[in-house]
């Protein structure tokens, strides 16, 4: 039997922590049905350090405007639901702080693919900046995505945000925590090149 889609949720925030792909600062984590948004609370990082169950992730209609102003979903479920309304292939959306990432997300710079393995997602660019939180952050987003409907059908696809961190598309779970982590080790490949110079 396959698990729920609250039980993937759960489990790739505990992945996500054990493996260094977010940290205790944030970060939020969706799966998507088709009709409904299955949600990481808020706090998850740093309240429940991503040691979450099945029982606590938050379920809403897409459809469902409280999902933006509930003080217990993620104050970044304005990024979910953006990125499900403009990309109806989309099941999955990761946002997390992965600590290779980060120093391109804090310098805005690009991160090239360089390993065989992440030449499929091509260049993760950076969106313009804006406030966190933000409707226009949410904006920037899905225009950082456009053009990459086919990436998310296939696998996923991702953007970075300046000085925050890196946001993931995908058609599942799986696969977005699959890219998720290709686009890490990819961005440790190009930190650790001085040292093979």
């Amino acid at each position: 039997m396959s698990p729920s889609i609250a039980e993937e949720v759960a489990s790739v925030g505990r992945r996500m922590f054990e493996r260094r792909l977010t940290d205790i600062a944030g970060g939020n984590i969706s799966g998507f049905d088709g009709t409904q948004i299955y949600i990481t609370p808020r706090y998850s990082g740093a309240e429940w350090h991503w040691q979450l169950e099945p029982g606590d992730i938050l379920v809403a209609s897409l459809d469902d405007e409280r999902i933006l102003s509930d003080p217990k979903f993620s104050r970044e479920a304005k990024i979910h639901v953006a990125i499900y309304r403009a990309f109806p292939k989309a099941r999955a959306v990761i946002h997390a702080h992965p600590f290779h990432v980060l120093p391109f997300c804090a310098w805005s710079k690009p991160i090239d693919p360089v390993l065989e393995s992440t030449r499929k997602f091509g260049r993760i660019e950076v969106i313009p900046r804006s406030p966190a939180h933000s409707a226009q952050l949410a904006e920037n987003v899905v225009a950082g995505l456009k053009g990459k409907e086919a990436l998310i059908e296939k696998q996923a696809a991702a953007v970075l945000i300046p000085e925050h961190g890196i946001v993931v598309a995908g058609k599942g779970l799986r696969p977005a925590l699959d890219a998720l982590e290709r686009i890490d080790w990819n961005a440790w490949c190009i930190l650790a090149r001085q040292f093979l110079t």
